[in-house]
């Protein structure tokens, strides 16, 4: 049976055979992110870490709209100063980072939109089943006018290259299934939601069956391959979006469900 461990309303998380499971459970906000939220995920991963009776966790979202829409616009409307800009990125890239850096295999199974802080959620997963209706992205230069961070930066540029980084965040466009599994941003597309959840059981049992410390020694090894840049490489950059106008004016047209009016500034 599935036994409850610090779940919450907008997010549950059971383990039941070795195979953890976490549910945003925000369907009516199309899963979008809250801060308890971020920090709950990482919680569960630090317990994870010390708990050797989990053998994989799966990440997923509740209903089939959304995955995760990226973090509650709402959050951000305490922002007033450079050093809550700088505050945020730090709470995300310690989230993600712990999530990445969770000892188990990761699954994220993805329906629906996938965007934002979602989408950088699931880069920090080592394997991505989406459903044909998933759609995977960074719309912000169409919505809010702030950037990823340079962690984030650095993770999906590790998936799929510099140009086609540059060319999903240039265009703000949402990447369909089909072309996600193509260039590696899914690691399998699935029907429906039905058949997407019973096959990221599938997969956690499969992965869950193998040798434990070749997994994780793999996982590690990828992950120090992969370059990061640090938070301090990027503050300039961190700080000229999220202290911009545009980052204001995107804001306001996005909560008031208007189009913005971009000024460069």
């Amino acid at each position: 049976m599935n036994a409850p461990v610090t779940g919450t309303e907008d997010l549950i998380y059971t383990i039941e055979g070795g195979i953890a499971k976490i549910v945003f459970n925000r369907p009516q906000a199309r899963n979008a992110m809250t801060f308890a939220m971020y920090d709950q995920m990482a919680s569960i991963c630090e317990g994870i870490n010390g708990d050797p009776s989990v053998k994989a966790l799966i990440i997923t979202g509740a209903g089939d709209k959304a995955f995760a829409s990226g973090t509650d616009i709402s959050q951000f409307r305490a922002f007033k100063t450079a050093q809550d800009a700088l505050d945020y990125e730090g709470r995300i890239d310690r989230v993600l980072g712990t999530l990445e850096g969770c000892r188990v295999p990761v699954i994220a199974a993805i329906a629906g939109a996938c965007t934002g802080g979602g989408a950088g959620i699931a880069a920090c997963c080592d394997i991505r089943i989406g459903t044909a209706s998933a759609r995977m992205g960074f719309p912000i230069a169409r919505t809010l006018g702030n950037c990823l961070s340079m962690s984030n930066i650095s993770r999906v540029v590790a998936l799929v290259g510099p140009a086609r980084t540059k060319d999903m965040i240039f265009k703000a466009r949402l990447v369909e299934a089909e072309e996600a599994l193509a260039i590696g941003l899914l690691s399998e597309i699935v029907p429906d939601v039905e058949t997407l959840q019973v096959r990221a059981l599938e997969t956690a049992k499969l992965v869950a069956s193998h040798a434990p410390i070749t997994l994780e020694v793999t996982k590690e090894a990828v992950r120090r391959i992969r370059r990061t840049l640090s938070r301090d490489e990027g503050e300039e950059l961190l700080l000229r979006a999220y202290m911009s106008e545009d980052f204001r004016e995107g804001m306001d047209a996005f909560l008031n469900k208007r189009a913005p009016n971009w000024k460069g500034k």
